[in-house]
């Protein structure tokens, strides 16, 4: 299962650009999450899991700059910063913390939207996924093609549900992922289930594929912050 629209997270102290943005980005197809300040945007990275991020240069607290830097050192996704700051010195050192393009207010809504339908096509470019991912120096592999999963050679048997949320975790293998992002994701936002599936399905794929359930080698909790999947 896969989510249907692009999630994007605005991060901005202004209440009426944060308004603007969601109001034209949410008409263009996108699903949009918004934070007030550095703080938040970081506390949501997990949880909202977008596909790219607007920030901010300017904001109390942490700024723009120090926000980039820090999700960048846990997370590849493309970042635009929206600012009113105009001068290249700006623009050289957004760009170096991490920034994949920049763009000054006051600005067109034409060219902010095609902007970003160009950063998310490059990082689906960048992300083209293998067609087979090995972990574990080959004991688990994920064949794409087949859409089968192989543990030291032999077929794991897994349910279509299994299957999306290995493919998920195994994709963003060294990121910690939250319940909530991994509820979001596979079972979608409109969904009825509990988010308490998350767990469940966890369990099960750990009897399946791990030597040890109690002790795992591949899918890994991080105590408060939810799960990681391991290369190793």
């Amino acid at each position: 299962m896969s989510r249907e629209k692009e999630r994007i997270l605005v991060v901005d102290d202004d209440p009426e650009i944060l308004t603007i943005l969601r109001t034209l980005l949410e008409a263009h197809g996108f699903a949009v999450y918004t934070a007030s300040d550095g703080a938040t945007a970081l506390h949501s990275l997990n949880q909202v899991a977008p596909d790219l991020i607007i920030l901010d240069l300017l904001m109390p607290g942490l700024d723009g700059k120090e926000v980039c830097q820090r999700i960048r050192r846990q997370s590849p996704v493309p970042i635009l910063f929206l600012t009113a700051v105009d001068n290249v010195e700006a623009v050289v050192e957004g760009l170096n913390r991490g920034a994949d393009d920049y763009m000054v207010k006051p600005f067109h809504p034409a060219e902010l939207v095609a902007r970003i339908r160009a950063l998310l096509r490059r990082s689906q470019l960048r992300a083209s996924p293998q067609r087979v991912l090995r972990f574990g120096r080959g004991d688990l592999v994920i064949n794409r093609d087949l859409g089968q999963v192989f543990l030291r050679g032999k077929e794991v048997p897994l349910s279509p549900t299994e299957y999306g949320l290995l493919l998920f975790l195994a994709e963003r293998a060294g990121y910690v992922l939250s319940p909530e992002a991994i509820y979001q994701a596979i079972w979608g936002p409109d969904s009825s289930s509990d988010i308490r599936q998350v767990k469940w399905y966890i369990c099960r794929l750990r009897q399946k594929i791990e030597d040890n359930p109690h002790r795992p080698r591949f899918i890994r909790t991080e105590r408060g912050r939810g799960y990681f999947f391991s290369p190793e």
